[in-house]
């Protein structure tokens, strides 16, 4: 009954808010924030407890349900995150359209929640195409411009990649009649080839979904979606299901010899790149996104290395100070009126959200003794237990972390001329709710954020290894040391180009490199537009040579249909003609021939009649002996004619 209230109640209030709409947004809000806040309530329920529920599903196939050691932690998380994005959607934007954005965002949380307790294949596949679904329509959501498009290619790139989920369910159902994940560590010892196939096809769903090399360009598209959908889908929700599959399912990954070598590889990569792509960035959502790809490349490296416990810790940390800059970025963007940098620097005239976006910004860099930088450091730890030189790689990923962080900062929020504070300030003045709303929120995010900070303490990492049910590396102090030296060394270089006023048209020039290393034109070079060429060419084709057939067919008919038409009047109605003269002849003849034959015929038959009666008449004369007579005649008649014909 827990699990089916953990995805129940977000569900129902949110089509409730979206049924109650616009006219009664107050109620909407109330309802959607009051569903949130129940959904954390039962997910600390549900993660005390550990039920565990199953359906049947017919044809040998049964849902199973339950709370996993490694699902305890994100299903906290989810509906935490999301209290204070709904607390913060429900003073966002114009009030047109703010109840579908509300509901939305709370069947987001109902699809997430429901992924994390899947216990099999089956129930996974459901949720994760119900995650893709709901994100597209938040993506969406400013349907007049162009988001649709947007929308369309972030669902395409993440939809192509769920087909490996159908691929590994057909691996293992094939193999072992089976889906639940309690069966898969047999099938993994077992299975042979379609082991391979299985993990494959579980890897390009996860990398896709999380947004890792090459596919990361789809969360660019994404930002087209209003702040609070962005929030929650880079935090908890969407992005954060790749990297908590691979965790959840890394034993039996880690059976085939490749998949370690290959996470570390695409996660190590993405780190990297995407920490140069954040740091070219010139708008702040989109500097987030690309660090929102750098920090799971981090995720999946732990999973690599064998540690999918730390992970999980990094997810929970990154959850939280993400969904805080995004919030902040959002404000940001409202206060401006501009998604740009060049147009905030909102220090001075927000003040108190500087300084909470100021705890999600330390947290991103990974400065101790903020719980990001423990998680973070923990997966240096994982990757240097790997080798040495992974290690060394993840550090500097680090490092460009801290260069991007303080710049975000910087530039979102550091000082601008007193006129400038001036006109920001006026625009300002008639958002009082949504700074109020948008405060509350990040103070809930930035709390949670410094609670995080006790993970420094040993009583601290006790209860994270009791949550995530898993191992942590061990972390060496020189580790340690050369993180610290990277961090201060990106953060400082970000304030040293801020305060020669170069921060802002840092790597101006690297359009390429800013554009996902140009993996969007390629892709555009290498597919998009030979996928245009030929459905022009086939176009063309259709034009020419088939609508060029049926047309001939057409113009056949047509003159057969002429022909036809000739042939018809001269032939068959001349037929029709013909006979309709010799049937009216025919007609005439029947008539004199039946009223000169017929007449004739019925009157001689009537004077016959009446002779033979009057005949008749002349032998019945009343004597006997006629009568005897008679008879003697008849009967000698008759002997006679027996006699002949005898």
């Amino acid at each position: 009954m827990i699990l089916f209230a953990l995805v129940a109640v977000p569900l129902l209030a949110g089509l409730v808010t979206w049924i109650v709409g616009d006219r009664r947004l107050a109620i909407g809000s109330i309802v959607a924030v009051g569903g949130v806040a129940g959904t954390l309530v039962v997910a600390i329920a549900a993660v005390l407890g550990q039920p565990s529920q199953s359906l049947d599903w017919g044809a040998g196939l049964i849902l199973t349900f339950e709370v996993d050691q490694i699902a305890r932690g994100p299903l906290v998380l989810v509906p935490l995150v999301a209290l204070a994005v709904v607390v913060y959607a429900s003073s966002y934007g114009e009030s047109n359209g703010r109840a579908r954005l509300l509901g939305l965002l709370s069947i987001f949380v109902a699809v997430m929640e429901l992924l994390l307790v899947a216990g099999d294949l089956l129930s996974l596949i459901v949720a994760w195409e119900l995650v893709g679904l709901v994100s597209w329509a938040l993506i969406a959501h400013h349907w007049r411009s162009d988001a649709p498009a947007d929308a369309a290619h972030a669902f395409m790139v993440t939809r192509a990649g769920d087909l490996g989920l159908f691929l590994s369910a057909g691996a293992v159902f094939a193999t072992t009649g089976s889906l639940r994940f309690s069966g898969f560590g047999a099938f993994a010892d077992g299975g042979g080839a379609a082991v391979h196939v299985f993990v494959g096809g579980i890897v390009l769903a996860a990398f896709t979904k999380s947004a890792q090399l090459p596919f990361s360009p789809w969360l660019f598209s994404a930002m087209s979606g209003p702040t609070p959908a962005s929030a929650l889908l880079h935090s908890a929700t969407m992005v954060a299901a790749g990297a908590y599959l691979l965790a959840r399912l890394q034993p039996v990954l880690n059976s085939v010899g490749w998949f370690g070598p290959l996470a570390i590889g695409v996660g190590l990569t993405t780190a990297l790149a995407g920490s140069a792509v954040a740091a070219l960035q010139t708008e702040p959502k989109k500097l987030l996104a690309a660090s929102t790809s750098a920090h799971y490349g981090f995720m999946v490296v732990a999973v690599g290395a064998g540690y999918p416990a730390v992970a999980i810790a990094h997810l929970i940390a990154h959850g939280l100070f993400k969904a805080l800059l995004f919030i902040s970025a959002g404000v940001a963007i409202d206060a401006s009126g501009s998604s740009r940098f060049a147009d905030m620097r909102l220090g001075r005239s927000h003040r108190i959200t500087a300084g909470l976006a100021a705890v999600g910004s330390v947290a991103l860099a990974g400065v101790p003794p903020i719980g990001g930088a423990w998680t973070k450091e923990a997966v240096v730890a994982a990757a240097a237990h790997e080798a040495i030189w992974i290690g060394v790689l993840v550090v500097l990923a680090g490092a460009g972390s801290a260069f991007y962080a303080t710049r975000f900062q910087l530039l979102a929020f550091g000082s601008r001329s007193d006129g400038e504070r001036a006109a920001i300030a006026v625009r300002a003045a008639g958002r009082a709710e949504l700074r109020k709303r948008s405060t509350a929120a990040l103070a809930l995010l930035a709390a949670a954020t410094v609670v995080l900070s006790m993970l420094w303490l040993p009583w601290g990492e006790d209860q994270l290894l009791k949550v995530t049910g898993g191992d942590f590396a061990a972390s060496k102090l020189w580790e340690l040391a050369i993180s610290i030296v990277a961090i201060f060394g990106g953060a400082g270089w970000a304030f040293l180009l801020w305060r020669r006023h170069r921060l802002l048209e840092f790597g101006s020039t690297l359009s390429t490199t800013s554009d996902w290393f140009g993996i969007p034109a390629a892709t555009k070079f290498g597919l998009v537009d030979p996928v245009l060429a030929l459905a022009g060419w086939a176009a063309r084709l259709d034009d020419r040579v088939v609508d060029a057939g049926v047309g001939r067919v057409a113009d056949g008919a047509q003159a057969a249909s002429r022909l036809l038409a000739r042939g018809d009047d001269r032939v068959v109605d001349a037929g029709v003609r013909g006979t309709a003269r010799f049937t009216a002849w025919f007609s005439r003849m029947l008539d004199r021939t039946a009223e000169y034959g017929v007449d004739r015929a019925v009157d001689g038959s009537g004077r016959l009649t009446g002779e033979l009666g009057r005949q008749s008449r002349r032998v019945q004369s009343g004597q006997a002996h006629q009568y005897y007579a008679l008879i003697a005649a008849a009967s000698a008649a008759l002997v006679l004619v027996l006699a002949i014909w005898s």
